[in-house]
């Protein structure tokens, strides 16, 4: 019978594909099957480094039964490795529920492993020029259910706030900042490590007015990182 297979949970570019470790590529290269949150955005990584390991959906939207599939898989011995389309699987990606059911299947046998490497989070906080020894991330924020009671917890925080926007909310994000926090810095670390790679910095209302200078300033994907009060 063979042993329980490992779960690799590897790190991968959250834009330029350089930044891969050199463990990350040869633990791609190893294991049985790629478990991908977009086969089709893995692939490109994949043919960069020339790797031809199988790839295997696993998403949001996954069933129950794709989960049970790749139980059955790490039963089997088969060793997997969980990638996201950018940066380290289960930090505000998908991957969180596999992982837990992974350990709650196989108990004490479960063999999780971690391939550290990009995260926006941490890469934003680096350029930041803001202490960063204590802060609260909050992933996503909510579209509306409990959106205005975060904006006054910053308020009253005393640790630095960061969190992930998106092209569409950034500009109404600012707004309510400018609102509830108008004397806070605040850094928006706007698409990492990509070709538009921008880091902005100043009072919300600053920022606001350089965005709105360009509109093509305001697309991408930002770290917004709130100074502590």
């Amino acid at each position: 019978m063979n042993s329980v297979g490992t779960l690799y949970v590897v790190a991968t570019p959250i834009g330029n594909l350089e930044d891969i470790t050199f463990r990350a590529v040869r633990v791609l290269k190893e294991v049985d099957c790629i478990l991908c949150e977009d086969t089709r955005t893995t692939k490109k990584l994949l043919d960069k480094y020339d790797i031809r390991t199988r790839t295997m959906s696993y998403h949001t939207h996954s069933t129950s039964a794709k989960e049970s599939v790749i139980i059955r898989m790490l039963k089997e011995g088969q060793n997997l490795a969980l990638v996201s389309d950018a940066g380290t699987p289960c930090i505000s990606d998908p991957g969180v529920l596999l992982v837990a059911n992974v350990y709650k299947e196989l108990g004490i046998s479960a063999c999780v492993v971690p391939i550290p490497g990009p995260s926006a989070l941490i890469a934003g906080l680096s350029v930041s020029g803001l202490s960063s020894s204590t802060f609260t991330f909050l992933g996503f924020l909510p579209h509306k259910k409990g959106r205005e009671t975060l904006f006054k917890d910053m308020v009253i925080s005393k640790e630095m706030i960061v969190f992930y926007e998106s092209t569409h909310r950034i500009m109404k994000t600012l707004i309510s900042l400018d609102e509830y926090l108008p004397d806070r810095n605040v850094v928006i670390a706007r698409e990492l490590t990509k070709k538009f790679e921008e880091i902005i910095r100043g009072k919300p209302k600053e920022v606001i007015q350089y965005l709105t200078l360009d509109i093509n300033k305001q697309k991408g994907e930002f770290v917004v990182i709130v100074a502590p009060n």
